[in-house]
């Protein structure tokens, strides 16, 4: 099966008629006139109306944008975007002290969530750091489950996290 290039246009059984605008390992992203963007799979039932000759390169430039993504989160400290829970959007957070004649403090508690997230942030780029290090083995293990206690010590945290895999994990029980 000859691959179709980036350009080429074709007529779906289902869409319609549309136009090649990316191709990957396993499927072409096509415009249809009818449709809006959609992926098929390149041996989808259609027929070709024009093949543009150019030549396909069959890592897309998702897969190479996603790759780049891992690589930058694994071996620096740019940080992913973390979003904190829908219902703390907005919300305020006091702290009062037992001592009435004292005055409270209000944060904003997404200011506060953003501390903790660059808390967190700086956590796995110092453990990206301590592994990667010249440091002995047993080292890098004490060091580490200081890291993960730190992690333990401030799960009390995660209930401001909107997606539970972003959430802080201690030392799990075995």
């Amino acid at each position: 099966m000859k691959l179709l290039g980036i350009g080429s246009r074709i007529n779906h059984t289902s869409y319609g008629k549309g136009v090649v605008t990316n191709v990957d390992s396993q499927q072409y992203w096509v415009t249809f006139i009818e449709n809006g963007l959609e992926t098929i799979p390149l041996d989808d039932d259609f027929e070709t109306i024009e093949a543009a000759e150019n030549e396909v390169d069959t890592v897309s430039f998702f897969d190479i944008e996603s790759s780049l993504v891992s690589i930058l989160k694994k071996y620096s400290d740019v940080s992913e975007v973390v979003h904190i829970g829908d219902k703390w959007k907005g919300g305020i957070m006091e702290l009062k002290p037992a001592d009435q004649n004292l005055k409270s403090k209000e944060i904003k508690i997404e200011d506060f969530f953003h501390k903790i997230t660059m808390v967190r942030d700086r956590l796995r780029v110092m453990e990206q750091k301590i592994n990667s290090s010249n440091l002995e083995e047993q080292e890098k293990i004490d060091l580490q489950q200081y890291i993960t206690r730190i992690y333990g010590s401030l799960t009390t945290f995660n209930v401001l996290f909107k997606l539970k895999e972003q959430q802080f994990v201690g030392q799990k029980k075995k």
